[in-house]
């Protein structure tokens, strides 16, 4: 096969009790014009003898083994510069498609719209045994809208709006500078609001596809760490001095002590040892600055949130804008 529509990328590693599932869900689909391309990270399960059984049985599966590991955003890549397919569909091996539309949807929305450089979904939270524990969803319907001005909302309300790699699909060649390696826990929404910055975003409200969470996930590891906190300066660095931000700077600033605060929750967490903490805090902000401004934090927090709820998600469309249906 040289070269199919989409790319069905799994990236895996110590999976093999949920790879068979992940797998299935793919060959279920009703657009057929896939390849799926499984890289291993070098996993310590049997999961090499499954996949050996899955391409023996479907010429469309292709796998690589790593030689060593090299860690889950690089495995990412890894699978960017080995697929074949214009678009890109990522299904994690502890992830699963849940509508065996799925392509289909996401792969007309990019078909029909060259300016639409990433398609999202809601998407099911499954639990080891795959039983829906809830539906998330950031959006109540099918929308279209401006890529920089969800860059705007995302970093205002200090979420991920958009979904996880499961949750998406996109064009090969808009991804081709791969993710940016230095992020541990927000690779996947840096890497959106470079595709965001070219286009604009498509979302379905129907769940497409099915987040797993369990135990042992790298992503769980890490946001208990530093590295979660180390990656919410790094976007804010690179992404909050954009010229289309329109956030207004006392929202900044507050965006900004509050970063600092995570350092400080892991220590209330025992997470962190204080003298760490402080350490990191008096390097980044003024360990004085910070309690100095603490007061203010509690203060302002809970009206913020407030705020939030009571403008909704329908707030955003009427500000920012839906863009024209066509």
């Amino acid at each position: 096969m040289n070269s199919p529509r989409v790319s069905v990328c799994i990236p895996t590693y110590n999976y093999a009790g949920f790879l068979p599932e992940a797998i299935d869900s793919v060959q279920k689909q009703t657009f057929t014009d896939y390849e799926i391309l499984i890289i291993d990270d070098c996993s310590r399960d049997n999961t090499k003898e499954l996949l050996v059984r899955y391409a023996k049985n479907d010429k469309r599966i292709r796998f690589k083994i790593n030689s060593a590991n090299i860690g889950m955003v690089n495995n990412w890549n890894s699978c960017l510069t080995e697929a074949k397919g214009e678009y890109i569909k990522f299904v994690f091996g502890d992830d699963l498609l849940s509508s065996p539309e799925a392509l289909q949807k996401m792969v007309t929305h990019l078909d029909l719209d060259p300016d639409v450089t990433l398609v999202g979904s809601a998407r099911y939270v499954i639990d080891g045994e795959s039983r829906i524990i809830k539906v998330l969803s950031h959006f109540k319907d099918d929308t279209l809208l401006p890529g920089r001005a969800l860059i705007n909302r995302c970093l205002s309300v200090r979420k991920n709006l958009i979904g996880e790699p499961t949750a998406v699909m996109f064009r090969k060649r808009d991804a081709e500078r791969g993710f940016n390696p230095r992020y541990k826990q927000l690779a996947d929404l840096e890497m959106w609001f470079h595709l965001l910055e070219k286009g604009k975003f498509a979302y379905l409200k129907e769940p497409l596809c099915s987040f797993r969470r369990h135990v042992g996930q790298e992503t769980a590891k890490n946001s208990v760490s530093l590295l979660a906190a180390y990656d919410n300066f790094y976007l804010y660095d690179e992404y909050m001095n954009k010229p289309y931000v329109t956030i207004p700077l006392f929202h900044r600033n507050y965006i900004r002590y509050d970063n600092i605060y995570r350092i400080w929750k892991l220590y209330t967490t025992n997470d962190l040892a204080k003298e760490a903490a402080v350490r990191e805090i008096d390097a980044r902000y003024g360990y004085g600055r910070f309690l100095a401004y603490y007061p203010f934090y509690k203060i302002y927090k809970p009206f913020l949130k407030f705020y939030r709820n009571l403008l909704g998600q329908g707030f955003f469309v009427a500000r920012h804008g839906e863009c024209p249906k066509r």
